[in-house]
C-alpha cells in the first residue's frame, strides 16, 4: 500500500466521517431530497456529486476564501471552485465591475469599448498578440484545435496520457499499457476518436519524437504541468524539447493554462520563458463568471488570416453568441489589472510555500511515504513516496480510499479541498490562520489513521 496506513483504519475513519457528515447537515440533506425531484442526479451539474459525501453539501454563501453551507457551517475553502474562484469568491474588483457595467448591458454581439484595452492587457501579460474570447476553456480548446487543423491541413492532434482539457471530445483518449483507446466513461460518442488523436506519456521525449515524425500532427495540446491526475511536473528540459520537436515537425504547440494560471502573473509559460504558438485559459480569467480566452502568435495569426481569405462560404463552427460579450470583457479587464501583477501574486506564493512546508512537516512527523508538490499558488499532496513522472503513473495513485477519508475528515472540520484529488489553492483572501487550520486538520487525521 502506497500510504503505509492499514486499509481497515481508512475504512473505519471514512465510515465514521460519512456518518458525522450526515448528522451535521440536516438542511443540506433536506435540500438534496427536494432537488432530486427536478435535477438530473439531484444537482444542476452532475460533477457536483463527485465529492463522495452521502449527499451534496449545499452552499448558501461564498465570500473571499470562506464558504457557508445551508446549515450555517463555515469552511476555509482551498478548492475555490476547482480554480474557477482562484482569486476568491466575489473579489471586490469583480463585484465593482459588475455593479458599474451591469447596468450598461451584458451582451450585444458587438465589441465593447473595453475591447482594445483588454487585447493589449492579454498581450502584455501573456506575450501573444492576437486573441479571441469564449464562454469556457472547453470552447477555447475546441476552437484552437479547429484553427490548428485548418492552417496546417493536418487532421491528427497529439495529447498526453491522462491529460485534462475540459470536455473536448478529441482529448478523451488514453494509452495505458500501450493500448490506445477512448476513455471508457465518455458519454454518447459515436466516433472512433483514436483515428485522429495520438497519445504519448508526459516527459517521454523519445515517444513524442516518434509520434511527431510522420509529419501529420496538426498540434500538440498540452498542459505545461499536468494538474488533473494529481500534479505531474515536467522533467528538466522536457518542455524545451517539446517546443523544439514541434517546430522541427511543423506542428503547432498549444498550451492549456487553465489550471496553471496560478503559477504567476504571466502563467506558467511566461514564468518559464516558453514560446507556444497558442495559449488557452478559462475559469478564473473573469473572476468566476463564464469566460475564457485563446491567443495566437504572430506567425499563427498570419496563417489564419491567409486561410480565411480562401475559406469557402458557410459557418465556421467556431464561436458562440455570448462569447466576447461586453460584461466578459469588463470582468476580464478587472481581473487582469487587479490580480495578474507581481505585487498581487507575491503574497499568494508566500502563503502557498507556508502550506507546502506545513504539509511536508506533517508527512515527516508521521513517517508516511507521501510527498507534496507546489507550483505557484497551487499545492498538492499525493499518498505515494515519489512524484509520478507521467499520467499513467499518476492515475494509478490517486482516487484511493485514503484520499476520500482525508477529504471527509477535513470537510467535517471546516476545510474544503478539491474532491477529485488533493489539490489546494491559495487566493488573495486566504489567511495564515486558514492555512494553519488545514495543516492541523491533516495532522490530526494522520494521527488517528496511524494510531
Amino acid at each position: 500500500m502506497t500510504s503505509s496506513i492499514p486499509g481497515k483504519a481508512v475504512e473505519a475513519l471514512l465510515r465514521r466521517e460519512k456518518d458525522l457528515f450526515s448528522q451535521r447537515h440536516p438542511a443540506s440533506k433536506a435540500l438534496a431530497e427536494k432537488a432530486a425531484r427536478n435535477w438530473l442526479r439531484g444537482v444542476p451539474m452532475h460533477w457536483m456529486v463527485d465529492w463522495g459525501t452521502p449527499f451534496p453539501l449545499f452552499v448558501s454563501k461564498a465570500q473571499g476564501a470562506t464558504l457557508i453551507d445551508a446549515d450555517g457551517h463555515s469552511y476555509a475553502d482551498f478548492c475555490l471552485g476547482d480554480t474557477g474562484a482562484m482569486f476568491g469568491h466575489s473579489p471586490p474588483a469583480v463585484v465593482k465591475a459588475l455593479e458599474e457595467e451591469g447596468a450598461n448591458g451584458f451582451t450585444a454581439m458587438l465589441p465593447s469599448v473595453d475591447a482594445a484595452e483588454v487585447g493589449e492587457l492579454l498581450e502584455d501579460r501573456f506575450g501573444l498578440p492576437f486573441w479571441q474570447i469564449t464562454a469556457t476553456a472547453s470552447d477555447a480548446n475546441r476552437a484552437v484545435l479547429r484553427w490548428a487543423r485548418a492552417i496546417t491541413g493536418r487532421k491528427t492532434i497529439l495529447v498526453f496520457n491522462h491529460c485534462y482539457h475540459g470536455c473536448v471530445d478529441d482529448t478523451f483518449v488514453t494509452a495505458d499499457h500501450g493500448a490506445v483507446k477512448m476513455v471508457g466513461g465518455l458519454v454518447g460518442e459515436p466516433r472512433d476518436l483514436t483515428a485522429f488523436t495520438r497519445v504519448v506519456e508526459f516527459n517521454d521525449v523519445a515517444a513524442l519524437e516518434q509520434a511527431l515524425a510522420p509529419g501529420d500532427v496538426a498540434c500538440v495540446l498540452a498542459e505545461p504541468v499536468m494538474t488533473n491526475v494529481g500534479m505531474v511536473l515536467p522533467e528538466a528540459g522536457f518542455l524545451e524539447k517539446l517546443r523544439m520537436l514541434t517546430e522541427k515537425h511543423g506542428t503547432l504547440l498549444i498550451l492549456d493554462e487553465t489550471h496553471t494560471l496560478s503559477s504567476g502573473p504571466r502563467g506558467y509559460a511566461g514564468a518559464m520563458g516558453l514560446k507556444p504558438d497558442a495559449l488557452v485559459f478559462g475559469k478564473p480569467i473573469a473572476g468566476g463568471i463564464p469566460a475564457a480566452a485563446y491567443g495566437f502568435s504572430e506567425a499563427a495569426a498570419t496563417r489564419i488570416q491567409a486561410y480565411l481569405r480562401n475559406r469557402g462560404e458557410g459557418r465556421s463552427g467556431i464561436g458562440t453568441t455570448l462569447s466576447g460579450s461586453k460584461i466578459q470583457l469588463a470582468l476580464i479587464k478587472a481581473v487582469l489589472t487587479t490580480f495578474f501583477t507581481e505585487e498581487a501574486f507575491a503574497p499568494l506564493i508566500t502563503r502557498a510555500k507556508r502550506l507546502e512546508r506545513g504539509i511536508a512537516d506533517v508527512i515527516i512527523k508521521y513517517g508516511v511515504p507521501w510527498h507534496v508538490t507546489r507550483v505557484g499558488a497551487r499545492v498538492e499532496f499525493m499518498c505515494c513516496p515519489r512524484p509520478p513522472k507521467n499520467g499513467f503513473e499518476a492515475s494509478q495513485l490517486i482516487h484511493q480510499p485514503i484520499d476520500e477519508a482525508i477529504h471527509h475528515y477535513l470537510l467535517n472540520r471546516g476545510v474544503v479541498i478539491t474532491p477529485f484529488h488533493n489539490m489546494m489553492l491559495i487566493c488573495p483572501a486566504t489567511t495564515d490562520a486558514q492555512v494553519d487550520t488545514l495543516i492541523s486538520g491533516l495532522d490530526r487525521c494522520i494521527a488517528e489513521l496511524t494510531a
